[in-house]
């Protein structure tokens, strides 16, 4: 009962576009899949480099527990287990241990309203692990404790667990009004956030220490600023806010009201490596054994279709929650020609990295 209190108190969910259709998440998140490709020899290596299975001899069991957080419906999900467990495959081979390689049991987790059916509907059919899906917010404790051995989580927290109150309070100094995000707003606005983040942070930390056997691994891939940018500069929250001016255009013109876009701000904030290692050491359960920018994939002619449709498949939910389904369309066809029109923000920024990984490894005190 504990631990089901403990994770409801985080009831606020952001699921994707679920289904396999033309516009689902599942069709739309080439991006995030070229990012977990590019990581994989760098999972390879510190599983190779950093992984205890000694911890796995010692206990009971000869099973080998991997955990993907903000798994979504795939596919991303199942390329990113797959390449782990060879990796761990290969690491007991390599220490002359083919006999003694374990079994594999992987725990898909996401939000109570993710659409687990296709989740499970794209499950490989031949997978060689058993599949467990597990529902709650991350950032609360959703397994028991030590019996986690490998922790992977992609494109999954830059999402918040709630839109800082502030924001949305008329009475507040941090009040956005006109705003659907921070990296162009106040300072009371930019705090608000920061403070979630930290906050948010914490708690996943905190829980993930619980969860993961000492020696255990975490790796974290996340969208994310270069240490010392701004938050205006980070493309990623310029084209966010491409968003916000179309619905205030929108607004102008009379298609919806504005007090819908004072009242509505997305719950994401794109951290800094800098932050991360700030909380890591406040936790002080994890060492970071690897900490680095993933190259970044070029842009090409196509990349403001693919923009609005990827964007399309994370953000529809809330958009349709807050707008109603009857501007969707019309609000990503300005997005995308807004996109086509500042193309040389991309362009201009194509050089800096946006992602970047970190391996944490859970210290045996």
């Amino acid at each position: 009962m504990a631990a089901a209190q403990e994770s409801s108190k985080f009831c606020e969910a952001f699921p994707m576009k679920s289904g396999d259709g033309p516009k689902s998440y599942a069709k739309n998140s080439t991006f995030q899949r070229e990012a977990v490709d590019v990581a994989k020899q760098l999972i390879v290596k510190e599983i190779a480099e950093k992984l205890d299975i000694e911890i796995l001899l010692s206990s009971k069991s000869n099973t080998f527990h991997i955990a993907d957080l903000g798994c979504s419906t795939g596919p991303n999900t199942f390329s990113a287990v797959e390449g782990i467990l060879e990796a761990v495959q290969l690491k007991y081979q390599s220490q002359m241990m083919n006999s003694q390689v374990p079994e594999f049991q992987v725990f898909f987790n996401d939000h109570t309203t993710n659409d687990f059916n296709m989740l499970f509907k794209s499950l490989p059919p031949n997978r060689p692990y058993y599949a467990v899906g597990v529902p709650g917010s991350f950032y609360g404790r959703i397994f028991p404790n030590a019996s986690i051995h490998f922790v992977h989580s992609s494109f999954s927290l830059h999402w918040l667990s709630r839109v800082p109150k502030q924001v949305v309070d008329r009475n507040s100094p941090a009040w956005n009004k006109g705003r659907i995000q921070y990296s162009n707003s106040t300072d009371e606005v930019v705090r608000a956030y920061e403070a979630q983040f930290a906050e948010d942070m914490g708690c996943f930390l905190h829980a993930r220490a619980q969860e993961i056997v000492h020696g255990g691994l975490m790796v974290i891939i996340t969208p994310g600023r270069p240490n010392g940018s701004s938050h205006s500069d980070y493309v990623a929250n310029a084209t966010l806010l491409l968003v916000g001016s179309c619905l205030m255009d929108m607004a102008k013109e009379g298609v919806l009201l504005e007090e819908k876009v004072d009242s509505f701000n997305l719950p994401m904030y794109y951290m800094s490596p800098q932050e991360l290692e700030a909380a890591v050491e406040q936790n002080g359960f994890f060492s970071i054994e690897r900490l680095e920018y993933l190259p970044r994939v070029p842009v090409d002619d196509t990349v403001s279709e693919q923009l609005a449709s990827h964007l399309r498949a994370a953000l529809e939910g809330l958009i349709k929650q807050q707008f109603g389904e009857e501007i969707l369309d019309e609000l990503f066809d300005r997005y995308r020609k807004k996109v086509e029109e500042q193309l040389s923000i991309l362009e201009i920024e194509s050089g800096k990295p946006t992602h970047f990984l970190a391996a944490l490894k859970r210290k045996a005190n």
